[in-house]
């Protein structure tokens, strides 16, 4: 069984104010017979989904029968009804060339690998591209997580100071090497998300 690193919480909140959100999530937390810690928290830019990132104190396995305890401590918490709950193993993780400053968003791509390209893509994201776009003016964080739940199973996300920042020469630079044009053709399942940063 793989360590789980994090939690990803997906559920659906109305437009305003996050109010219900943070409340459960810190009931969670302190409920939680595994102990664990609000890292991020953001919100789909257009869109009602909700992204709670909770950090496990120490990466452990967690059995399935872990998720379904969560799972009914998050309703008695009085969240809104998830939509997923899933353990993340933490792959890749480097502090972004504008680590020093508050990043406003949190921008996600989900992948699945096409059969027979798992190893390629992951060797790409770990030694070329999460890298290149760290050192991109504007992102703040870069890390590649594997979903082993709800998929797709490559969870790369970064924090940003500006959407701006996707469209900078230096990222797009990233994104256009000979390696990049060999695998991005093999994505399947490919979900990009731009979330906003709440603070909790």
């Amino acid at each position: 069984m793989a360590l789980t690193h994090y939690l990803l919480l997906e559920c659906e909140a109305a437009p305003g104010p996050l109010s219900a959100v943070p409340s459960a999530l810190a009931a969670l937390c302190q409920s939680s017979p595994v102990p664990l810690a609000l890292e991020r928290l953001a919100r789909q830019a257009q869109g009602p989904m909700v992204l709670a990132y909770l950090r496990l104190q120490q990466p452990e396995p967690l059995a399935d029968q872990a998720l379904l305890d969560l799972r009914a401590r998050w309703a008695q918490a009085g969240g809104p009804p998830l939509a997923q709950l899933s353990r993340l193993e933490l792959v890749y993780e480097a502090a972004g060339f504008s680590h020093a400053q508050t990043p406003v968003l949190h921008y996600v791509v989900e992948t699945d690998p096409e059969d027979g390209w798992e190893a390629e893509i992951f060797r790409w994201y770990d030694e070329e591209h999460m890298p290149g776009l760290a050192a991109v003016p504007g992102c703040t964080l870069a890390q590649r997580l594997i979903n082993h739940d709800a998929g797709p199973r490559s969870h790369a996300c970064y924090g940003l100071l500006s959407e701006d920042t996707l469209g900078s020469p230096p990222w797009l630079a990233v994104r256009h090497t000979d390696w990049s044009s060999r695998c991005r053709p093999h994505f399947t399942n490919t979900r990009r998300t731009m979330l906003e940063l709440v603070s909790p």
